[in-house]
Order: C-alpha cells, then sequence, then structure tokens
C-alpha cells in the first residue's frame, strides 16, 4: 500500500520528548516518508551525475585508467558514463523514476562483477551498497510503472 492510499483518519501514538503521547496522523508519516524518498532520490542522482558519470564524461584519468585496464577504452568509458548520467536525471522524473532505479541498480551488478573479475574485488562493496536505495527507490515508486506502461501502450 503506497502513503497515498492510507486513510486520513488513521493515527498513531508517539511519544514526544517530553514522554507526552501524541496522535500522529497517517498523512504526516506519509509526508515525511515522501520528503525522505525525495531527498534520498535527489543524493543519488547527484551522486550518479557527478562523483560517477562526470569523470567518465571528461576523461578524467582515473576513470581513463581504468577503463583501459578492463580492456574497454573510450567508448566503454563514455558509454557507462552516459548510461549513468541518463540514469541519474530519470531518478528525478517522476514517470520515470522506478525504471531508474531498475535500470541503474542493473548497471551496478555489472560493476560489481567487474569489480571483483578485474580489479580483485578492490572497491566490490560499492556497487552493492547502492543497490540498497536504489532497490527501495524502484519499491516504492512503482506505482509509476503502470502509469508509464499505459502511456507505453497508447503510443504517448
Amino acid at each position: 500500500m503506497s502513503e497515498t492510499t492510507l486513510p486520513v483518519t488513521a493515527t498513531a501514538a508517539v511519544s514526544d520528548r517530553s514522554g507526552t503521547v501524541v496522535a500522529e496522523s497517517a498523512t504526516a508519516r506519509g509526508r515525511r516518508a515522501r520528503i525522505a524518498l525525495r531527498t534520498l532520490q535527489v543524493v543519488l542522482a547527484l551522486f550518479y551525475a557527478v562523483a560517477s558519470a562526470l569523470p567518465k564524461l571528461i576523461a578524467h584519468p582515473s576513470a581513463a585508467e581504468g577503463f583501459a585496464e578492463m580492456g574497454w577504452g573510450d567508448a566503454g568509458m563514455y558509454t557507462i558514463g552516459a548510461l549513468e548520467l541518463a540514469g541519474a536525471v530519470a531518478l528525478l522524473i517522476p514517470l520515470l523514476q522506478s525504471v531508474a532505479a531498475v535500470a541503474l541498480s542493473a548497471l551496478m551488478v555489472g560493476a560489481f562483477v567487474v569489480q571483483v573479475s578485474v580489479f580483485d574485488g578492490e572497491n566490490a562493496a560499492t556497487p552493492l551498497i547502492l543497490i540498497v536505495p536504489l532497490a527501495l527507490i524502484a519499491w516504492a515508486r512503482r506505482d509509476q510503472n503502470t502509469r508509464l506502461l499505459g502511456l507505453v501502450r497508447r503510443g504517448v
């Protein structure tokens, strides 16, 4: 059940700092959850755009060396950088958020495999750690997939 389908009358007992029990509406919890999720999406989008895609797209020596060592060269580096940048932008577009999170998770599975097979596991935990918040976003925004599928079927 998404936070938008919770009944407005639902309340929960919550203790404030003084120990007094106060009623908190489900809509307030839902609002905070939506804000936290949106903040997570923005942080991940910034990470993917600035810290991950940008070095690849400007051919920073650290990125270029890694792709040369893998044997993928500049074409592979620019392709992965473009995919990461596209995923970062899509994380901020409401209709594409869930699909973007799934796509970036798939990219992180590939990054994990490369880290383990080519770089002997150095930094292999990073892609796995990033999959966790991406999976949360994909699950929380899953209702957008139905809307997107409807638009695709109509040919819009």
